[in-house]
């Protein structure tokens, strides 16, 4: 994207804070989000992503610092700049007493828009969430996939610009999983702005333009996925089982104790291969974002909250 517009932050968010009490959930968070790109906000249980997330929202009050949407404060957004935000929430909150196609004719009420709008919406959003043959379902006969997909399409009614995903595919089947990235992948590719959480490495990899790590209410790095990675762990991950073969001397080596197992971050393999004796078993793999975030946190990914 070229332009005046593209240099304009969707969201802007400088040295923001949240104190509960005595408990500072956020310590001074920074960053901006441009036009068209998907930003993942990574980061542990506890880690302050969800009430930045919600401070972003406009639901939960900014203790300190400057939190800007479209450029203006979230507590200030009229209906029409709401319009502008979708929301995917983690919770299932779809309403089981109404029809696939009713729970998104009357969000679209909701934001007030004109019926015939509706009307022609929802036929749309449900062939693209590939719901079209569901519409006359009641939601209790839905599949979990297909909740997701419901408020995936949803979240769309009012033709947002913004899409906000609190972990969109958590505890969905592979497949299920996958036609949503899908989805989302369409939807970046028409302009829109994507800010997600997630649980999966592999779906922030494909996602994500940029990643944003955040731990103990404080953004300890950000960048591209590769940027990350070239940044905090080398080339190759070797995972070796404990207990650890006899004769093997891990002195020097980069490594990360992960319980039942060590990982070895290397350059080049041989530089733990040689070391090890010749009938050892060991897992060679690229290194990723699951890595990084291990290395940054102390957690795995798929731990994180």
């Amino acid at each position: 994207m070229e332009g005046a517009a593209a240099k304009t932050p969707v969201i802007e968010v400088e040295a923001l804070e949240k104190r509960y009490g005595a408990v500072h959930a956020v310590r001074g968070v920074s960053f901006a989000i441009l036009p068209g790109t998907c930003v993942g906000l990574l980061g542990p249980n506890g880690a302050g992503k969800t009430t930045t997330m919600r401070m972003i929202m406009g639901l939960t009050h900014v203790t300190a610092g400057r939190l800007r949407l479209f450029g203006e404060a979230p507590r200030d957004l009229g209906r029409g700049l709401r319009e502008r935000v979708g929301l995917v929430p983690q919770e299932d909150n779809l309403d089981p007493d109404l029809s696939v196609r009713q729970n998104l004719e009357v969000y679209g009420r909701y934001f007030g828009i004109e019926a015939g709008q509706v009307a022609l919406r929802v036929p749309k959003l449900l062939d693209f969430m590939q719901l079209a043959e569901r519409g006359a379902a009641k939601v209790m006969q839905l599949s979990g996939g297909m909740k997701r997909r419901l408020i995936i399409a949803r979240a769309l009614i009012s033709n947002p610009e913004l899409v906000i995903l609190d972990e969109p595919t958590t505890g969905l089947d592979p497949q299920a999983r996958v036609m949503i990235w899908r989805r989302l992948l369409d939807l970046k590719r028409d302009g829109k702005t994507l800010l997600l959480t997630t649980h999966y490495m592999e779906e922030a990899q494909r996602l994500c333009d940029r990643i944003i790590i955040i731990d103990g209410g404080k953004v300890l790095d950000e960048g591209t996925p590769q940027q990350l990675i070239d940044r905090h762990v080398r080339g190759h991950v070797l995972e070796v089982a404990k207990p650890l073969p006899d004769g093997f001397v891990e002195d020097g080596l980069e490594r990360n104790d992960i319980g039942d197992a060590v990982l070895y971050y290397a350059s080049d393999p041989a530089e733990v291969t040689r070391r090890l004796p010749r009938d050892a078993t060991y897992l060679h793999r690229a290194a990723n974002l699951e890595d990084v975030f291990l290395r940054l946190t102390g957690h795995s990914l798929r731990q994180g909250g």
